[in-house]
């Protein structure tokens, strides 16, 4: 319960500050570099370094993937047929498709899984939201930022983006059988720790109840995907495809139904993705996600 009381404080500190200008316009975009230059670079390779999998952990693995290719593809057919903007498309896409895993998720999954919950909710961040945010997440930026998109470009952002540098770090040295010495994993955990804090805070800055009447369609199209019809696509693949059943699937489509990930927000917002649709989609989302979240959670058990 820690966590949720942390989110609901933070989301309300943000939204303070902007309110009583505390801070500068724009304060947020200053917190989301800071998170995508130093803390979850940090974060990435403190976990993933020594990470290790088993076949318990691929649903979970697998969940955010299959959500954001859906998204991918819906967006992207939405957006040719309603005539949208390249960069609002691209802004769709990347936080309609990515879940907000590790802030909101984690303390829901122990409270309603205990620690083996907890354990699946960080595969699920750590190897699809945050894996596919520095990669496929830099990619769409990447080409829905440009005017004139070309794979060359595409990838030396992805290249020069610091979490991807830390994901081929971590990756390599999870490779070697590396382990952390404790100098080493102190410095990252000291690093790492802030993030929920900035993130939320970031977050709670961008937060506006207020939908603009230009903006409600998209708002809805977007939110509308991220919150009802993400969780029915796993729910269907899982149950009815794949013909799976028991917590990991539970806690998949719990993990769906997640509002979006604030770090997409921010890469959205270094690209130039329609930020302030990204904004509202992120400081909308995480708030309703939160009674649907509740919802899910008793009906499933």
């Amino acid at each position: 319960m820690t966590n949720l009381v942390l989110l609901l404080v933070c989301l309300g500190a943000g939204a303070a500050l902007r309110h009583w200008r505390v801070v500068p316009p724009g304060s947020h975009a200053v917190l989301n570099q800071v998170l995508l230059a130093v803390l979850l670079p940090a974060l990435t390779f403190l976990h993933l370094a020594e990470a290790r999998l088993d076949q318990r952990f691929l649903l979970p693995m697998l969940m955010p993937w299959l959500i954001f290719g859906a998204g991918w593809a819906f967006f992207a057919a939405v957006g040719r047929r309603l005539g949208l903007a390249r960069g609002t498309v691209g802004a769709l896409i990347l936080t309609g498709g990515i879940s907000s895993v590790s802030f909101v998720g984690f303390p829901i999954f122990e409270l309603l899984y205990g620690r083996a919950g907890l354990e699946m909710g960080i595969v699920m961040s750590l190897a699809g939201s945050i894996l596919i945010c520095v990669t496929l997440g830099v990619v769409v930026g990447a080409w829905y930022g440009a005017a004139r998109p070309s794979w060359r470009s595409i990838g030396a952002n992805v290249v020069r983006f610091p979490p991807f540098l830390a994901f081929v770090l971590a990756l390599g040295a999870n490779a070697a059988g590396y382990r952390h010495p404790a100098l080493v994993r102190g410095v990252l955990e000291k690093l790492s720790a802030p993030f929920p804090v900035v993130a939320l805070l970031s977050v709670g800055l961008q937060l506006q109840l207020a939908v603009p009447r230009s903006r409600a369609r998209l708002l809805g199209l977007g939110l509308g995907y991220k919150l009802l019809l993400a969780p029915l696509l796993v729910w269907g693949v899982y149950h009815g495809l794949a013909r799976q059943h028991g917590p990991a699937v539970d806690l998949c489509v719990l993990g769906a139904a997640i509002g979006p990930m604030n770090t997409a927000g921010a890469v959205a917002d270094r690209y130039g993705l329609d930020p302030p649709l990204a904004a509202q989609m992120v400081g909308l989302g995480i708030p309703l996600s939160l009674p649907l979240l509740a919802a899910l959670g008793w009906w499933l058990q």
